[in-house]
């Protein structure tokens, strides 16, 4: 199974947990979380249900292509890690 995985950025806010899912989409892949801890998908997509600005994913070590459909393809295998960025000075 897809393994999904948040970085500690996001576990100041909430709890971020690691998944494994049958999913086969990086948007079914984060649903799995977000019905695990429902409040995690504020800090991750906006209203319109799009990646937030300041999130990054990576798929297998690359970045995700889309951050609207969030329709990148899993595997099986595949490690999924969730970032927020941090901003500062």
């Amino acid at each position: 199974m897809a393994r999904i995985a948040f970085t500690p950025q996001l576990r100041r806010f909430t709890e971020t947990p690691e998944i494994d899912t049958p999913a086969t989409t990086l948007r079914a892949a984060l649903e799995a979380a977000f019905d695990a801890n429902p409040r995690l998908r504020g800090y991750v997509l906006d209203d319109q249900g799009h990646l937030r600005a300041n999130v990054v994913v990576f798929i297998d070590g690359r970045r995700s292509r889309d951050r609207v459909a969030l329709d990148d393809p899993l595997r099986a295998d595949s490690r999924v890690h969730v970032l927020q960025a941090l901003s500062g000075g």
